[in-house]
């Protein structure tokens, strides 16, 4: 990574994700919308930048495959079930994107910031709140995208990368 974009990264992030969230109404539903796609397009970007995207891409796709799998094979369960009508619940694909790009970031790009850290993780759990909110989901529907979510991000490193080899 570039030495002026390693300066600078923890403020273009900032100002992304805050230009983002300005761009929509100031409703728990669309910024949790706009959220879940915010951070994992950060993680992309920072990814790119660390050389590291052809891994990161990996391992959303499988966790896109595993969400949109699981809400099909599930069809008509009673768990797929959303509060306000409707198939296609589990898990919730929205919180599995937040919690998949706030621990891309959290973990590869802004490690050394703790006050991001925590912001970024607040904005994960704010996006799965807002799907509860608005009655798209479930809390259990929102706590398995995060797993999900989570698990994917964290599976599949570079063993090199943690320290393991």
């Amino acid at each position: 990574m570039s030495d002026w974009l390693r300066k600078w990264r923890n403020l273009l992030i900032l100002v992304i994700f805050a230009a983002a969230l300005a761009t929509v109404p100031p409703v728990p539903e669309r910024w949790g919308d706009r959220i879940a796609w915010t951070l994992p397009a950060l993680a992309g970007i920072c990814s790119i930048a660390n050389g590291t995207w052809p891994e990161t891409l990996l391992r959303f796709a499988a966790m896109e495959a595993t969400v949109q799998g699981t809400k099909s094979a599930l069809a008509d369960a009673e768990i797929n079930a959303r509060p306000r009508g409707g198939e296609r619940g589990f898990p919730s694909a929205h919180s599995a994107h937040a919690a998949f790009g706030a621990s891309a970031l959290v973990h590869d790009c802004i490690a050394a910031n703790p006050a991001m850290r925590v912001g970024l993780i607040v904005a994960a759990g704010f996006t799965g709140a807002s799907r509860v909110d608005a009655g798209a989901h479930n809390a259990w529907q929102v706590l398995a995208g995060w797993i999900v979510g989570f698990g994917f991000e964290r599976l599949w490193r570079n063993r090199k990368r943690r320290g393991l080899a």
